[in-house]
């Protein structure tokens, strides 16, 4: 037998415990799925053995949103059916809540749902593996205490990137990306043709309705150098599509002293042979330069999409949303983009019923959307936020009222995204093939980000196209925001 001093290293194999299986669940945004695969590279990195299901885990960890009400919910609702696994004879031991609900209520999420084991908060990534440890130990961790985390980094932005210190990571498992700022590992939950690349977090602005600086902080841009060797290595992974996600894109480099640094990104990203498509998300309206334009519309690669952060037109709301822009100022900006690339995609989402939203208000903002032929349009309900100056207005509207306005809003935002989808027919478009079904492949064109924006469908069961693999085609019917549509060129050629 082995001696008392016996390192474990030395002892048997069967000795050595087997290594502790987690699930990773997410909810919520593109940045969020990107936190989760740094959580998942962490966790491998330490020896974790990532599984699908929560079934199958012995700890599930739960990426939350925090955004809006309907997110809240959901993430709570998750969490509790993620508790309900445990006792019932399986794998699933604990739960654990992480993310922006995590990080904006912390002890207060805990004391309210005590179903979950722990509740952790940003700064709990970095030793993500030994807080798990604990709690499936038996251990017990604090909840995450909130703080406004605007104030952890210098209010000048310059000043910001010094904050910020690197952390070394070394011999990463295989698979695993490389260090990238903020320096830490990344793994890939999904096999998709698409993945979201960081382009920076937190936000400067000050929105009266938005909680989202409080808890992601100040705006802090990641380096070039970082961007383009994770870009590199998704690429490796057979990623064809990369999408550049951030709290606010149009700022990007301010920090770094450059803000027309994201110009000069976008064609070193394009010089990387196995990707085709680099997309561009969450742009400011009131900072979308000329120049910024220009390069979205012109450089090989980036697809002419433009998710516009509009959230109302009414020149009064926006006023009192601490943001700025009117109708018209609106119109002309979407026909310069149009100017350059007239088949260019154009989203963005509103908020109705804001306080104070007159009846000349809400039809300014139907005006808005009826002249501004968006590809997709998101509508929401106002409702307070905590600790956001528009939670303190005196003249909030009746919840009937904003709930008709919303509903209206919808009912027209539908009916103008088919109109826009209709007149697409005839149009050629490329699409990333996304799914294969044997009487017809499914994708998305330049103007459709993943998800939200709806989808094309390339049908006959003649056609032999893969998983990530670009078809050149015409759009030949609309159904609502998605297009139908046939191959063209070589790609007609494809059959079977």
């Amino acid at each position: 037998m082995p001696s008392s001093t016996t390192p474990p290293s030395t002892l048997p194999d069967e000795a050595t415990p087997a290594p502790h299986k987690v699930a990773l669940i997410t909810l919520g945004c593109a940045r969020n799925d990107v936190d989760s695969e740094e959580l998942a590279g962490r966790l491998a990195a330490d020896g974790f053995v990532l599984v699908d299901e929560a079934e199958d885990a012995e700890i599930a960890v739960v990426n939350t949103c925090g955004f809006v009400d309907a997110a809240k919910k959901d993430s709570i609702d998750t969490l509790l059916a993620a508790s309900d696994l445990k006792g019932r004879g399986g794998a699933t031991k604990a739960v654990v809540a992480v993310g922006c609900l995590a990080e904006r209520y912390g002890k207060q999420l805990a004391d309210e749902l005590p179903e979950a084991d722990a509740v952790l908060g940003f700064d709990s990534y970095q030793n993500i593996g030994d807080r798990l440890r604990t709690i499936l130990g038996g251990g017990h961790i604090e909840a995450h205490v909130p703080s406004d985390r605007r104030r952890l980094l210098p209010l000048t932005p310059v000043e910001r990137q010094a904050a910020v210190p690197a952390v070394a990571v070394s011999d990463l498992p295989e698979g695993v990306a490389p260090a990238s700022g903020p320096r830490v590992p990344r793994q890939r939950l999904g096999d998709g043709p698409s993945a979201p690349l960081k382009l920076a977090s937190g936000c400067d602005r000050r929105c009266s309705f938005c909680a989202i600086p409080s808890f992601r902080g100040a705006f802090l841009s990641r380096r070039p150098a970082d961007i383009l060797a994770e870009a590199r290595w998704l690429a490796d992974q057979g990623v064809r599509e990369v999408v550049l996600v951030s709290e606010n894109s149009t700022s990007y480099g301010k920090d770094l002293g450059d803000l027309r640094l994201l110009e000069t990104l976008l064609p070193e990203l394009a010089a990387i042979d196995a990707l085709e498509w680099i997309r561009v998300s969450y742009l400011q309206p009131a900072e979308l330069r000329p120049s910024l334009i220009t390069a979205l519309a012109t450089t090989p690669k980036v697809v002419p999409y433009f998710d516009l952060s509009f959230q109302h037109s009414a020149p009064g709301v926006l006023r009192r949303m601490r943001r700025f822009g009117d109708t018209d100022r609106f119109l002309e900006l979407l026909a310069s983009v149009r100017e350059q690339v007239p088949a260019a995609g154009a989203r963005s989402n509103f908020i109705v019923g804001f306080p104070g939203e007159t009846e000349e208000d809400y039809a300014e903002l139907e005006r808005f959307l009826t002249e501004a032929r968006l590809d997709a349009i998101g509508v929401f309900g106002y409702s307070d936020e905590d600790g956001t100056e528009a939670a303190t207005f005196a003249d909030k509207l009746d919840q009937d009222l904003i709930d008709e306005r919303a509903a209206e809003l919808a009912d027209l935002a539908d009916d103008l995204v088919a109109g826009r989808a209709a007149e697409r027919i005839g149009e050629q478009v490329r699409v990333l093939v996304e799914e294969v079904e044997p009487d017809f492949a499914e994708g998305r064109a330049g103007h459709q980000g993943p998800e939200v924006d709806g989808s094309v469908r390339i049908e006959g069961a003649e056609y032999r196209f893969r998983v990530g693999e670009f078809v050149d085609a015409v759009v030949v019917g609309s159904e609502g925001v998605d297009l139908f549509a046939k191959p063209v060129g070589d790609a007609a050629t494809g059959r079977r």
